[in-house]
């Protein structure tokens, strides 16, 4: 899926850390079992956007379904057999 309009630094979110607020202050905390968390801001009207924008995609994408189905019914669409064979096992590889 394709979303037009964000760009890669509009789309970084600020990130609180512990190890950040650790580099700040200079000090830990020795009490307790150390924990570590993580916590992403964003603005509702950017949430409101990208959502309305996933919503309004098509999910099927009907230019390449049509185009699939014409060269099955003309018979020019052609299997074949090793190159499935060699997906099927590069596929268990990963």
């Amino acid at each position: 899926m394709k979303i037009d309009g964000i760009s890669p630094v509009d789309a970084q979110l600020p990130v609180d850390t512990v190890a950040a607020r650790v580099a700040s202050s200079g000090q830990v905390s020795t009490q307790g079992a150390a924990q570590d968390w993580t916590s992403f801001h964003s603005d509702s009207n950017s949430v409101l956007s990208l959502t309305s924008q996933a919503l309004s995609s098509p999910q099927v994408r009907q230019g390449t379904v049509d185009a699939l189905r014409q060269s099955v019914d003309s018979g020019q669409y052609q299997l074949d057999p090793s190159k499935i064979a060699a997906a099927i096992s590069q596929s268990g590889e990963e």
